[in-house]
């Protein structure tokens, strides 16, 4: 047995209020049709539902069972109508994005402190891993936006550019002999090198550029974050590879000096991933115009 929502919600307004007429102007409709509303919702159950009296109407002992479970159901459906007003309100709600370290704190982390500033109700999930685990996240939705290194191929993703950045090789004080000397790829390779983990896209694209020119690049210390590229090459330990843009202060400062090469070094692509013909929350959408 299937009844129509609207019927149990004129059975819901009628026990609540005790009343047809009220019933009828709650729900904007004419007394007649409450009624008969009722009417159909008591045929169908072959049930009595309501006392009939001089001041309007009260539940059976049927009607009251049947009134607890409604009531339960109609306080849920108005908490869930709050809350989708709220989602679209962005009053509360929450924004779910994967990516590195460095792109969160060197890139996005302005534009996370304006959206929070915006959007204070909204809960911040952050998400860290390499290219492959973001797009694996986003795959299985833990996460609404990746944020990672292009080019990113997958028919399943939609991928829309972010900035652009260049990454350089750069050294400490240690190396201090090389600074404004203008190096071959030969030359570089017979000092230490410092490069991020292999998983990781900018590893793969200066792997990818030195097979290029026929060359091997083999680092003699791997890391996990840029933090670490650019203290141990403040220390001396190597020469790093990293993002010029996350390298700015030290180099201005002059902690850190840029190793000229006598090849061009492409420019790297952000992008930000979301998943092709799924719709974003409200929360998702807001970022995205944000940071466009």
């Amino acid at each position: 047995m299937t009844n129509n929502f609207e019927l149990y919600k004129v059975f819901y307004w009628a026990g609540k209020t005790g009343s047809l007429t009220q019933a009828a102007k709650a729900l904007y409709l004419t007394q007649p049709s409450v009624s008969h509303a009722i009417k159909q919702l008591e045929d169908s159950f072959g049930l009595t539902l309501f006392y009939r009296n001089s001041k309007g109407v009260s539940l059976t002992q049927e009607g009251a069972i049947l009134y607890s479970y409604i009531e339960k159901s109609q306080i849920l459906i108005s908490i869930a109508e709050e809350k989708m007003a709220a989602l679209k309100n962005l009053s509360s709600g929450e924004l779910r994005i994967g990516g590195s370290d460095s792109l969160f704190k060197h890139y996005l982390l302005p534009f996370l402190e304006d959206y929070h500033a915006k959007h204070p109700g909204i809960k911040l999930h952050l998400n860290h891993g390499t290219t492959p685990e973001t797009i694996s996240f986003l795959k299985e939705g833990r996460i609404d936006i990746g944020v990672v290194r292009m080019p990113i191929v997958d028919d399943q993703l939609e991928v829309m550019k972010g900035i652009q950045l260049q990454d350089c090789f750069v050294a400490g004080s240690r190396y201090a002999e090389l600074k404004g000397v203008v190096m071959s790829m030969e030359l570089l390779l017979e000092y230490p090198i410092i490069l991020f983990s292999r998983n990781s896209r900018v590893r793969m694209a200066i792997t990818e550029l030195f097979q290029s020119y026929g060359y091997e690049i083999k680092p003699e210390i791997e890391v996990g974050s840029v933090d670490l590229l650019i203290e141990f090459a403040r220390k001396g330990l190597g020469i790093s590879y990293v993002t010029r843009e996350f390298v700015s202060k030290e180099l201005e400062e002059g902690s850190l000096f840029e190793i000229q090469l006598d090849v061009n070094m492409p420019p790297s692509q952000v992008g930000f991933m979301i998943m092709r013909n799924m719709p974003l929350s409200s929360a998702a959408t807001k970022f995205i115009e944000l940071i466009k």
